[in-house]
């Protein structure tokens, strides 16, 4: 096998909350994660140049070692020694970027599932792991993918029961958010209101679908919205458009509803489509 096309799922929070600050300057977390349908398509070909090339049809990606996908690559064959014969890696990008949708780290991940595929190394998803943890606290958890609790600095991975089927409007506005001074300013003010992390969590041992929406809650949607009237704009519209949930992933600005009733989903990505193009209905995977 010469090359292998693999999709990269993106991936939501259903809740979300910073617990604390190491002193290495990394938060602790503790959240639920959830892979959605909407991915990109990651396809890496050997080659025989020795050099290791990024395309992607989205030209403000970067495609040089800014890239985690490249890094993921060099990071593979630091750690099995093996000498690279030139790759080709091709990102068809559909998840937003800087969206908190997780889309780099999918892609990383992506790319060392493929490497160990093609390559025959047969690593193990513990030791894809390790690599992806090196490269960012989100590629363990794009690694293995689904419903999983998330702690530690989010590689600490605990899997949970499947959350319910439904379809997800993501919306995002054109602006990125900068995760570094969300963190800064939860350091300076701790949000009063806390997820109900552990609730979700029975709440998807149960198949609550209804649990699930009441308790998706997000800290980091305080901050940003504060700066960002658009992400409550968004979350009106999914909300009055009938999402029986809705709430910001990761540090933003992508806001999501949950539905389970396919035309009020519809009506929410027709709605909010018309005023941000970065809006895509998928569904929980």
């Amino acid at each position: 096998m010469n090359s292998i096309k693999l999709d990269a799922h993106a991936k939501i929070n259903l809740t979300l909350d910073v617990t604390g600050k190491l002193d290495n300057g990394y938060h602790t977390v503790r959240m639920v994660m959830q892979s959605v349908g909407l991915h990109d398509d990651v396809t890496v070909e050997k080659t025989d140049d020795g050099q290791i090339t990024l395309t992607c049809d989205r030209p403000y990606v970067p495609t040089d070692d800014r890239n985690l996908a490249v890094r993921a690559a060099n990071a593979f064959f630091a750690h099995t020694g093996l000498v690279c014969p030139g790759l080709r890696i091709d990102i068809c990008k559909r998840i937003p970027v800087a969206a908190g949708l997780a889309g780099g780290s999918t892609d990383a991940a992506a790319v060392l599932r493929a490497l160990d595929t093609l390559f025959e190394t047969n690593l193990g998803l513990d030791t894809l792991c390790e690599i992806g943890l090196t490269l960012g606290a989100d590629v363990p958890y794009c690694l293995r993918g689904g419903t999983m609790l998330a702690e530690g600095i989010g590689e600490v991975l605990s899997p949970l029961p499947a959350a319910p089927h439904c379809l997800v409007v993501l919306c995002k506005p054109a602006f990125a958010v900068s995760t570094a001074a969300v963190y800064a300013q939860i350091d300076d003010h701790m949000p009063d209101v806390r997820p109900d992390t552990a609730g979700m969590c029975q709440a998807l041992a149960q198949g609550d679908y209804n649990g699930v929406c009441h308790r998706l809650y997000n800290v980091m949607e305080a901050v940003t919205a504060v700066r960002h009237a658009e992400i409550g704009q968004i979350k009106d519209i999914l909300l009055s458009c009938g999402a029986d949930g809705a709430a910001m992933s990761g540090s933003g600005p992508t806001t999501f509803g949950l539905f389970h009733d396919s035309d009020k989903a519809q009506a929410a990505f027709d709605r909010l489509k018309a005023i941000f193009p970065d809006t895509h209905l998928t569904e929980i995977l």
